[in-house]
């Protein structure tokens, strides 16, 4: 959610649009009755808010059609100082009074490219998106892989000494309707865990947005999360839509990179929590993609699939493989090709590049299968 402060702009120099600059415009629909609570909110945030780095100005507009509709729409330096602030613990904390608020909010993004003031027109040197792109500093949407599925996952902790009680509520729970519409379908959902981390990576023909919320809908998967809520140990309200959405962009670990193969034969599904070196998140996953890729073309070898998940350091990687992992934990790792030493190189711990060593490295990444579900054909 973006809150900002309610600085009128004028028409100097300082207010022209520059490269890069950011117009967020957020739209809200407030609860019945809750009028005066959401404005006494939004004045105790619109200073906090205009005080953050980056941020220049922005307007609180009301409906004249629907008065339970809202408009907050804030423009920033750049898109780099807003995505900052909206990602961080500090965010969370400015938009808590507006919790109970708001029955729905939809938050839309866009580069100031042109803008006119009277008989003044200024545009910036920001060159228009073509479609497939997006904008650096935001992360693209989740695509199709080559054989027409999108992958995605989600992360989050349970507080420690909870993780049998949290691994049995998530292994035992009945399978949403797989069918989201006539283009979408939830293919497979697989569950691991490691210490108190968990992870949920799903697998979606179609839509990946329309199949979220879809599950999300479902009362055996609504049943499940609301059972898990009180070991979590960071707070949501599944019933307030600000509060699970913010929860769920946190959760968020996006696929960055999949190779597969042609191979066939039983597979083994198996995931593997990577410790990342601090900062060394994003060339990691670099590195276990071009494992990956040259592992999925050796013939012989038993690597079926690999999709690696990251978000900052936390780097997940899922692999499908023929036989035991034990048997290849180099394979299995992402360490059987020419850049290994450099992937070790990104680890907190080093490893000896013997099978010994690699088997120890292997039991120290990999992840507890909690539940592997494949829809069934309609």
């Amino acid at each position: 959610m973006t809150l900002l402060s309610a600085t009128e702009e004028t028409t100097t120099g300082a207010d022209r649009p520059t490269p890069g600059r950011l117009r967020v415009i957020l739209m809200l629909e407030v609860y019945e009755g809750a009028q005066d609570r959401f404005l006494d909110a939004y004045e105790l945030l619109r200073y906090q808010v205009s005080a953050v780095p980056g941020h220049v100005s922005d307007q609180l507009c009301q409906s004249i059609d629907d008065p339970s509709r809202w408009l907050i729409t804030s423009e920033w330096e750049s898109a780099e100082p807003f995505l900052a602030w909206v990602d961080s613990p500090a965010h969370r904390e400015m938009v808590k009074p507006m919790h109970g608020c708001v029955r729905d909010n939809r938050s839309l993004r866009y580069t100031v490219l042109r803008e006119t003031r009277g008989t003044v027109a200024t545009d910036t040197t920001a060159p228009p998106l073509r479609p497939g792109e997006h904008h650096p500093a935001v992360p693209g949407t989740p695509r199709p892989g080559p054989d027409g599925v999108v992958r995605h996952a989600l992360s989050f902790t349970v507080k420690p000494g909870t993780e049998a009680r949290a691994a049995e509520l998530l292994a035992d729970y009945r399978s949403p309707q797989a069918r989201v519409d006539d283009t979408t379908r939830l293919l497979r959902t697989s569950l691991f865990m490691r210490g108190n981390r968990i992870v949920r990576c799903v697998e979606v023909a179609g839509d990946l947005t329309a199949a979220l919320r879809h599950v999300a809908r479902q009362p055996e998967v609504r049943a499940v999360e609301e059972a898990i809520n009180p070991y979590l140990e960071e707070d949501r309200d599944l019933d307030d839509p600000l509060s699970a959405r913010d929860f769920f962009q946190r959760a968020a670990l996006p696929a960055v990179h999949h190779h597969a193969s042609l191979k066939s034969g039983p597979v083994q599904r198996h995931a593997y929590l990577y410790p990342v070196r601090p900062g060394a998140g994003a060339a990691l996953a670099e590195l276990l993609s071009e494992e990956d890729e040259h592992a999925a073309a050796d013939p012989g070898g038993p690597l079926v699939r690999a999709t690696v998940h990251r978000r900052d350091d936390l780097v997940v990687r899922l692999v499908d493989l023929l036989g035991d992992p034990a048997d290849d934990p180099a394979t299995a790792l992402g360490l059987a090709g020419p850049r290994a030493a450099a992937v070790l190189g990104k680890l907190t711990e080093s490893a000896e590049r013997t099978h010994e060593g690699l088997r120890r490295l292997l039991a120290e990444c990999a992840m507890t299968a909690v539940t592997d579900r494949t829809s069934a054909e309609d």
